[in-house]
C-alpha cells in the first residue's frame, strides 16, 4: 500500500462548486497530514466546448489551476501545484494518480443523479479506475480529522487490504476504529484476525455485529450517523477475472448517503485479494 506514495493529495476539479468543495477538505486533510495537493483538470471534449463558447484559449485553464494552487498555498500554507491533462476523466485521473505517486484522491459529488462530470455514474468509474484509495466527499466538512471511522466487514474474503489502510488511517488521525460486522458466524474469524492486527498496532477499535442482514447499507449508514463517524472505509469488489472492479448496490447506497459522511473507497489489488482466514 506504500509503495511509488510521494505524499500527494490529488484532487480533480471540473471548476464547479462540487469541485471546489473536494479542494477545499483534500487541502484541509493534507494540511493536517502534511502532504502536498496537486489539483488536476482534465481537459475533454466538454472543456474544449466550454473554452470554445466563453471564446478562451486552453491557457485560461493552466492560469485557473495556478490561482486555485496559489490560494491553497495562501490559506493552508501547504505545497500545492495544478496540472491540466487533455484526455479522459476514466482513464486519466488514474494516469495521473500513478504517475505523481499520489496517496489519496478526493473526489468531490452531490448524489447519484447530476450533470456535472464527477458526479453520479461518473464518479464511480473514476472510483473504480483509481490505484489510490479514494474518498469521495459531499458537502459536509472536514473538521479536523477523522476521529470515527466506520469499517464494515461483510465477508473474510478481501479485506486485509482495507485493514491495513484502516490503521494507516488511525495512525494518522488519533482515529478509533469502529468495526461494523455483518451477521454471521461464517466471518468470526476475520473479524478475529483484523482487531488482533489493530491491538498488535495499538488501533482503538470497537464491535457491533448487526442485527439482521437486510438493507445492511442502511445499517452501516445509521451506525455510521448513530456514533458521528467522519468517515466510513469500504473496499470495492473485483470481478472474477480481476479484469476491473466493480461496485454494488450496497457500496453505491454508502457512497451516495443521506448523512453526507465521506466514504474512502479502496479497489483491492489481485496481489492482496485473498482470504485472510484460511479453513
Amino acid at each position: 500500500m506504500t509503495d511509488n506514495m510521494n505524499n500527494i493529495v490529488l484532487v480533480p476539479t471540473d471548476f464547479t462548486p462540487v469541485g471546489d468543495n473536494a479542494i477545499n477538505q483534500a487541502s484541509e486533510a493534507a494540511q493536517f497530514l502534511g502532504y502536498k495537493v496537486v489539483v488536476l483538470h482534465v481537459i475533454d471534449s466538454a472543456t474544449k466546448s466550454q473554452l470554445k463558447k466563453d471564446s478562451l484559449e486552453e491557457t485560461a485553464i493552466n492560469e485557473k489551476l495556478n490561482e486555485i494552487a496559489n490560494e491553497i498555498k495562501a490559506n493552508f500554507g501547504i505545497e500545492a501545484e495544478g496540472i491540466a491533462r487533455e484526455g479522459t476523466i476514466f482513464t486519466t485521473i488514474s494516469d495521473v494518480a500513478k504517475e505523481i505517486g499520489a496517496n489519496l484522491l478526493y473526489l468531490g459529488t452531490h448524489g447519484k443523479v447530476g450533470i456535472q462530470h464527477l458526479t453520479g455514474s461518473y464518479a464511480l468509474k473514476v472510483v473504480t479506475s483509481s490505484p489510490a484509495p479514494v474518498i469521495v466527499v459531499q458537502k459536509r466538512s472536514f473538521d479536523k480529522g477523522y476521529h470515527q471511522v466506520v469499517l464494515p466487514i461483510t465477508s473474510d474474503a478481501g479485506p486485509w487490504e482495507k485493514t491495513k489502510w484502516a490503521v494507516h488511517i488511525a495512525k494518522q488521525f488519533n482515529s478509533e476504529i469502529n468495526i461494523y460486522q455483518m451477521n454471521g458466524s461464517e466471518i468470526d474469524g476475520a473479524v478475529k484476525q483484523i482487531t488482533e492486527y489493530f491491538t498488535s498496532n495499538d488501533v482503538k477499535f470497537s464491535i457491533t455485529i448487526a442485527e439482521k442482514n437486510t438493507n445492511f447499507a442502511k445499517q452501516v449508514i445509521d451506525h455510521a450517523t448513530s456514533v458521528n463517524a467522519d468517515l466510513i472505509m469500504i473496499m470495492t469488489d473485483p470481478d472474477q477475472s480481476f479484469a476491473k472492479f466493480i461496485l454494488g448496490s450496497w457500496d453505491e447506497q454508502i457512497i451516495f448517503n443521506g448523512s453526507q459522511i465521506p466514504v474512502m473507497c479502496i479497489n483491492p489489488r489481485k496481489l492482496n485479494w485473498q482470504k485472510i482466514v484460511s479453513y
